[in-house]
């Protein structure tokens, strides 16, 4: 994933995160990996572009039931094919950062 990043210049760092992957810009969290799986960052202007794409937000199970964590969003599946749009929703993802 970091290649896909690389075009972002220096400002990008990666460091391990909870199981998976976290990708900064200028220290600030845009994107991670858990798995497989590609999460942006998203704010309440970019949520709905991510749903439009059948994006889903970060979860997970507790005792409790499920969390969401509706700030990280899956990458819509096109993106990991086409790196032009990958680095625009990456750009999104690190304005939703800030």
């Amino acid at each position: 994933m970091r290649e896909q990043f690389a075009p972002l210049g220096a400002a990008v760092s990666d460091g391990a995160f909870f199981g998976g992957r976290a990708f900064k810009y200028h220290g600030l969290q845009f994107a991670w990996v858990m798995g497989s799986t590609l999460y942006l960052r998203v704010n309440d202007a970019t949520r709905a572009g991510f749903e439009a794409e059948g994006a889903a937000p970060f979860s997970y199970e507790t005792k409790k039931g499920t969390v969401l964590v509706r700030k990280f969003y899956t990458a819509p599946e096109f993106l990991l094919d086409d790196p032009g749009q990958m680095l625009v929703w990456a750009r999104k993802a690190i304005d939703a950062a800030e």
